[in-house]
């Protein structure tokens, strides 16, 4: 089985949303960090910088 982005988005959302349930304070470096990842990855869909 190939791991996709597809497969990692769902995951990494939930293991989130634990997080900001248990640790509030680190909502806004959860939603960084997750605006970053997704940032990239919709670079690399367009200009592949990573195979």
């Amino acid at each position: 089985m190939t791991i996709t982005f597809a497969h990692i988005t769902p995951l990494v959302a939930l293991i989130a949303g634990i997080l900001i349930l248990l640790f509030p304070r680190l909502l806004n470096y959860v939603v960084a960090i997750y605006l970053i990842i997704v940032g990239i990855a919709g670079l690399n869909s367009i200009h592949h910088f990573i195979r």
